[in-house]
């Protein structure tokens, strides 16, 4: 693969920020013509770096979804590996209400810019931790980490559609945590 020069790495850098802001903004629904004049470029540098919206999209849902993963993985080792994991949902769930590109994209059905690359690292980091706080007997054990990404996914849809109801997601994370009262069996 061909080295990028100086000035198209910061090009892409600026269109990624910017996609971002206007993404987490107003979804898909942004022109690409309103994140060129946002990253301060032209529409022919944007089609440079990305062919089409859904593929700058895609860019920007995975970069995000990464810093995710990476997150997850630097509380592999964590002590107290329940708060950790519990306190880790909740700040997903936060900081991805905030950005409705990755609302969209972690409620996508059909999941492939959940699924592509960073969401397989997110997903298994998540697990880990997920893994860990079960070991010590802080979460129940009946879930998995499909069951945790329904749950997110509905975790944000209670933050879109209904802001403010924090209460909301306590109880999610109040039947995440173990209790001889809440297992199926």
């Amino acid at each position: 693969m061909e080295k990028m020069r100086a000035d198209a790495r910061r090009n892409r850098a600026k269109v990624l920020a910017a996609a971002e802001e206007a993404f987490a903004a107003d979804g898909l629904a942004v022109p690409l013509d309103d994140i060129a004049r946002l990253a301060g470029v032209g529409a022919g540098t944007v089609y440079r770096h990305f062919p089409s919206k859904e593929a700058l999209f895609q860019a920007v849902v995975l970069e995000r979804i990464e810093q995710f993963a990476e997150e997850a993985r630097g509380l592999a080792t964590a002590e107290n590996p329940g708060e950790v994991f519990l306190d880790y949902f909740v700040r997903v769930i936060k900081q991805a209400s905030l950005n409705r590109a990755i609302c969209d994209a972690l409620a996508e059905t059909s999941g492939h810019a959940f699924k592509a690359g960073a969401g397989d690292d997110f997903r298994v980091a998540l697990a880990e931790l997920l893994q860990r706080a079960q070991s010590v007997g802080a979460v129940r054990t009946d879930i998995d980490g499909d069951d945790l990404r329904a749950l997110i996914v509905g975790c944000l849809a209670v933050e879109r559609y209904s802001p403010g109801s924090r209460h909301l997601v306590r109880i999610v994370v109040d039947g995440l945590r173990a209790s001889t009262g809440n297992q199926v069996t």
